[in-house]
């Protein structure tokens, strides 16, 4: 009996040795089968989450996983095409009116002197606005005090010749010289005063030289009679617009020192699309709009109708003359006109208001050009019909347009664009 118990301890201590192990390796591989299918989560039943998106290489386009798009609600349509039956507007740009715009130049090689006007006053007709020192200004006006002598002498002579003449005093020959050197000093002179208007002078200047030369001279009064001080001075009321000239400048011929222009009155140049030329007139009424002042309105008048379409973008320009009451109207400022008592009918690309999103303050769509791919494009949008918008430029209606989860897709293009794509 003591033998056979000895011998039965070791069977019950292999047993067990056996059972250990086992039981070790399942349990190591049910936590194995737990960790890689998460907490409380089957293996069949795991999910993966959506790839993020990515921009495009240097096209600026994103790229978005059909399971993101999914997840994002995004849908696409082409743009309808509808009748459109509003007033006919017109976009443009302010300019200034060039009927009322001027620059003032130096015809003469010199140094500037004096300014006597700054950026953005206000000027009056005939005010001096600088002087220039030019040599050549002194050379000319000696030419044309020295022709005006000449031209006077032989005046006198020509009248004393033709008395003599009729007296027969002197001969044919005599008179036909006297008369000769007459009409060479006045062409002369012609000259020497055609050359006083080109440097700036007008005619009152001209003649104010030359009865300063006629009185007797007492002392030093006629010194300054070739004086070589240049007077520009501005030849219409309004502002200076632009001033590229400081005291102490040398200054050569032709040279914009000063751009003066009224603002009183800006040209409007349209562009009108060809549907609306039956509408257009000159002295028709334009209602001019900004939205920078959205409640407010100018009504100027068609100056003129191009003649020409342009090959590329189909319009034809429009140039309204308006009309800028307090100088709110900037040139260079973007305007739509509208032709008051005008209306047409016309097909035109509309999208769900929601499809229109804006970036940097300029509206634009998505369109798909791949179908995990999409790209911003700007546009121009018209007026709203319902809960749709009005695509002015920028399609031409083929496109597949994102109409449902543009915001998303808006935020994510900001977002890949603020981190450098």
């Amino acid at each position: 009996m003591h033998t056979a118990h000895a011998f039965q301890a070791p069977a019950d201590m292999l047993k067990t040795s056996v059972i250990l192990p086992a039981l070790v390796l399942m349990l190591a591989l049910s936590l194995a089968a737990c960790t890689r299918s998460g907490p409380g989560e089957p293996p069949s039943e795991r999910r993966e989450e959506p790839a993020a998106p990515r921009t495009g290489a240097g096209d600026g386009s994103l790229q978005v996983t059909p399971a993101l798009q999914q997840k994002w609600g995004i849908t696409t349509a082409t743009p309808a095409r509808g009748a459109s039956s509003a007033a006919v507007t017109l976009p443009g740009v302010l300019r200034l009116n060039e009927r009322h715009t001027a620059q003032i130049t130096s015809l003469l090689e010199g140094q500037v002197v004096s300014l006597g006007a700054e950026l953005g006053a206000a000027v009056r007709q005939g005010q001096l606005m600088a002087i220039i020192h030019a040599p050549a200004l002194a050379q000319a006006k000696t030419v044309f005090l020295q022709a005006a002598a000449r031209a006077e002498l032989t005046a006198r002579e020509y009248e004393r010749a033709r008395i003599l003449l009729q007296q027969e005093a002197i001969d044919q020959k005599e008179a036909a010289r006297r008369t000769a050197d007459f009409e060479q000093a006045r062409t002369e002179y012609g000259v020497a005063e055609s050359n006083l208007h080109s440097f700036g002078l007008d005619q009152l200047q001209v003649d104010a030289l030359l009865n300063r030369a006629r009185q007797p001279a007492e002392g030093d009064r006629h010194d300054d009679l070739a004086d070589p001080y240049l007077r520009l001075t501005s030849p219409i009321d309004g502002r200076v617009i632009a001033r590229d000239v400081i005291a102490g400048q040398h200054v050569l011929p032709n040279l914009a020192l000063f751009t003066v222009s009224d603002l009183s009155t800006l040209w409007a140049v349209l562009d009108a699309r060809e549907p609306d030329l039956p509408f257009l007139a000159e002295g028709r009424v334009v209602r001019i709009r900004t939205s920078l002042y959205a409640g407010r309105t100018w009504d100027g008048r068609i100056l003129h109708v191009g003649d020409v379409v342009d090959e590329r973008s189909r319009t034809v320009k429009v140039r309204v003359d308006t009309p800028n009451r307090g100088l709110l109207l900037k040139p260079n400022m973007f305007v739509h006109g509208e032709l008051v008592g005008a209306s047409g009918t016309r097909e035109v690309l509309t999208l769900p208001a929601d499809a229109v999103q804006s970036i940097n303050g300029e509206p634009v769509v998505f369109v798909r050009i791949a179908p995990d791919r999409f790209a911003a494009r700007p546009i121009e949008t018209g007026e709203r019909t319902g809960e749709r918008r009005v695509i002015t430029k920028g399609l031409d209606g083929f496109e597949s347009v994102v109409v449902t989860g543009a915001f998303n897709l808006k935020a994510e293009f900001l977002k890949s664009s603020l981190a450098g794509g």
